[in-house]
């Protein structure tokens, strides 16, 4: 399996704080059979000012550690984004790392606040979408708003836009009305891919199997491993799928 949202790099955010912490987790991820990560660490204004170059020092220490110690992590870099208007010059500068590629489009980890959807999302989003950067919205499904409505997430999918889903809301682990809100999207065939979130070992691991495993029961077999290894290897091109 490809985990595609993950907060694995050491001292850059909310996630581990030490390299120790991020190989524990590296090795807990081998271990719940993911094959591949996409390390995103926030891009947050004023919170996570990171940048892309920041990001790149502390991923290739990562990954020099990774191969030092032969963990069998295969490794890539993005970042999750908080939307803002601040987005625009840095996507003018080129200082955002993308997922990947799905349809000919650069696909964009982007976090809403989890509190509400900011007015002028929408439009922040057709400016990326008609450059050709296609938002891939990180957990909907524990958004505030879009629980108590979920029809509030219906503009952004018309649109284009994908959902990615925290393999653990789908599981049951973020309480019931974010698993209800994901079982939902799930139905309605709006979800692109499943993934972690992983910040931690003991309250946010790197597993997807069990929340695949969820899945299924609602979408089948065959969808739920295509939201945990076909999508993500597609975006991510440079990790196969196991």
């Amino acid at each position: 399996m490809i985990d595609l949202h993950c907060h694995l790099l050491p001292g850059i955010d909310d996630g581990p704080a030490t390299m120790e912490e991020s190989l524990a987790l590296a090795k807990l991820a081998v271990a719940n059979g993911i094959t591949g990560a996409v390390v995103t660490p926030h891009i947050h204004i004023g919170r996570y000012d990171n940048t892309l170059d920041s990001i790149g020092v502390a991923y290739q220490q990562f990954k020099a550690e990774l191969e030092r110690q032969s963990i069998p992590l295969q490794l890539g870099m993005a970042a999750e984004v908080r939307i803002g208007f601040e987005m625009v010059q840095l996507v003018s500068n080129g200082q955002l790392p993308f997922l990947g590629v799905l349809s000919n489009n650069k696909v964009l980890l982007l976090e809403f606040p989890h509190s509400h959807i900011p007015p002028g999302s929408d439009k922040l989003m057709g400016w990326l979408l008609d450059r050709g950067i296609c938002p891939m919205i990180a957990h909907p499904e524990r958004n505030k708003t879009i629980i108590r409505e979920l029809e509030k997430i219906v503009p952004f999918v018309e649109m284009g836009c994908h959902l990615q889903v925290t393999a653990g809301s789908v599981a049951g682990d973020f309480g019931q009305f974010a698993q209800e809100c994901a079982f939902q999207m799930l139905k309605n065939r709006w979800v692109t891919i499943l993934a972690s979130d992983a910040h931690n070992i003991k309250s946010r691991p790197p597993a997807l199997e069990p929340g695949r495993a969820a899945a299924a029961k609602i979408v089948g077999e065959d969808e739920s491993w295509r939201l945990v290894q076909d999508t993500p290897s597609q975006i991510s091109s440079f990790l196969q799928a196991q």
